[in-house]
């Protein structure tokens, strides 16, 4: 399954309900087993970033609907990548001249 990483940051809104976080975590965790995907983790962070998500998705349409519909919500900002495991990576090396 294709894996994801959100980094994000608290809105104003996420800042000021951030009590709230880490239900907020678990209740995204339930929307991504229901998409069929799932979480394989949350961690808040110090730094830049306020916490990063890192999901598994069944393909990228899934992917962007969870991203979107946790946006929708106004709690964070994210920016979101693809990620691609050791034999994804292998696989495509191996395709290259």
């Amino acid at each position: 399954m294709p894996a994801y990483i959100s980094l994000f940051n608290f809105t104003e809104q996420g800042i000021k309900t951030v009590k709230d976080t880490v239900q907020r975590s678990q209740m995204v965790k339930q929307q991504a087993t229901a998409a069929g995907g799932r979480v394989i983790g949350i961690w808040w962070l110090q730094g830049q970033y306020d916490g990063i998500l890192i999901f598994e998705a069944p393909d990228e349409d899934t992917a962007m609907r969870q991203v979107i519909a946790n946006g929708m919500v106004g709690n964070n900002r994210t920016v979101t990548m693809r990620a691609f495991s050791e034999d994804e990576m292998t696989r495509i090396l191996g395709g290259l001249p």
